[in-house]
């Protein structure tokens, strides 16, 4: 440990005379078998940590403070700022993320702030220079009207977002079909936000299922659309129809429901009208499902407007791919399973993905709630502490016969 802050602290002075930006370094563990027993979470390993530099910083003016209207109708501020350079980028715009976090900084129109770049890349305010204030500065109040379409705005209970009440808001529509068309839900290239907006303005489109009504002659009336171009936006739109169901889920943009979730939700079910009708038992049993998740999926699928929704991108063409569906009555339904060692005759991501076909939930430690261990050749501490806990050990041999059961048994 010494060594490592003594590295960081190195590379920390040498920073600035560096002929590119770092942010930090990265710690791994130097040992491929460690790493493998050591394993991953959902969204990075537990091998490696990122050992961050302070963020750099610099005093500017709050020259106005704007509002943001999201996909979900959430209103947010931003600070518009007399453009500064950090870390060699100019920045001009900084988030204030909530009124909870303006009351926080006292921040006011006419401010002069210290802004840094979070981790480098996104503009922060982090303090209020109030010393330095006129009494010209101007207070910023929550808002009780969308600032585009002037809609009511509700608040509720435990929320610090206020959100605008009206669907058909036009910044709310392009945030969705922005969300929609983006590359990590149905990955539309080429109808960006410049080319969704022309369209909305011609009134080719209002929905994402009026994506795939599109012909040629709609797309030439944009600027500068070629036949060539048309051609590929037609063929990106058509390649999208069969993307994944928990892409097009995730597309759909309902609340509490990211990627991940989508993809758990999407090998439990094999439709979006599936999802829809499962009961809240059934959704608030599925591990990482919780309440918030439940009702936010309930209140979609409740909406006459989402059932539309999801009719006509059916009769658009829109055919989601299934993805590999966790059996309810699996063997391992319920069950937490644990793979450690070297397996022979697949990688320990495929046995994790048969796991939770078969019902159960791959976790990457043992403790009391593990149900099963499949060890392999090199197994070491989680094998010991399951023997110590009296917990069922299976080899690879003996986890591919349960697996062989569970597939004679679906079918």
């Amino acid at each position: 440990a010494d060594n490592v802050i003594a590295c960081y602290n190195r590379l920390l002075e040498e920073r600035d005379r560096l002929p590119y930006e770092i942010d930090g370094v990265v710690i791994k563990v130097n040992d491929l078998s460690l790493q493998q027993e050591l394993g991953e979470l959902s969204r990075a390993p537990r091998w490696a940590i990122a050992f961050k530099f302070p963020p750099r910083q610099a005093i500017t003016l709050v020259e106005n403070i704007g509002l943001q209207v999201g996909r979900t109708g959430a209103i947010t501020p931003g600070a518009h700022l007399k453009p500064v350079d950090v870390s060699g980028v100019t920045v001009s715009r900084a988030s204030l993320h909530n009124w909870d976090e303006i009351s926080r900084l006292d921040v006011r129109i006419g401010d002069h702030v210290v802004v840094e770049r979070a981790g480098d890349v996104i503009p922060d305010v982090v303090k209020v220079l109030t010393e330095k204030r006129s009494g010209a500065e101007e207070e910023v109040p929550l808002p009780h009207s969308c600032p585009e379409c002037a809609a009511p705005v509700s608040k509720q209970a435990g929320e610090v977002v206020p959100r605008c009440t009206n669907l058909a808001c036009p910044a709310q529509k392009i945030e969705r079909l922005k969300h929609f068309v983006s590359k990590n839900a149905m990955d539309i290239a080429g109808l960006g936000e410049k080319q969704l907006q022309q369209l909305i303005s011609q009134g080719k489109i209002n929905d994402p299922a009026d994506i795939y009504r599109l012909e040629k002659d709609d797309l030439f009336a944009m600027e500068r659309m070629g036949d060539v171009l048309a051609n590929k936006l037609l063929a990106a739109i058509d390649e999208s129809r069969s993307r994944p169901l928990s892409r097009l889920l995730f597309g759909l943009g309902i609340r509490h429901v990211g990627e991940h979730t989508a993809r758990i939700l999407a090998k439990r079910f094999n439709s979006l009208m599936a999802i829809g009708q499962a009961s809240e038992e059934t959704l608030r049993n599925i591990h990482e499902i919780g309440g918030k998740v439940t009702d936010s999926i309930a209140e979609y699928f409740g909406k006459p407007e989402s059932i539309a929704l999801i009719e006509k991108l059916a009769a658009s063409g829109v055919e989601p791919t299934a993805e590999a569906v966790v059996q309810q009555d699996g063997p391992l339904n319920g069950e937490t399973v644990v793979i450690t060692g070297s397996l022979e005759k697949m990688s320990r991501k495929e046995a994790e993905s048969i796991v939770e076909r078969l019902g159960g939930r791959a976790s990457g430690s043992v403790s009391k709630k593990t149900s099963l261990v499949v060890a392999g050749p090199g197994a070491g501490s989680k094998l010991e502490k399951a023997r110590q806990l009296g917990i069922k050990v299976f080899s690879e041999d003996d986890f591919l016969q349960l697996v062989e059961r569970g597939e004679a048994d679906d079918e």
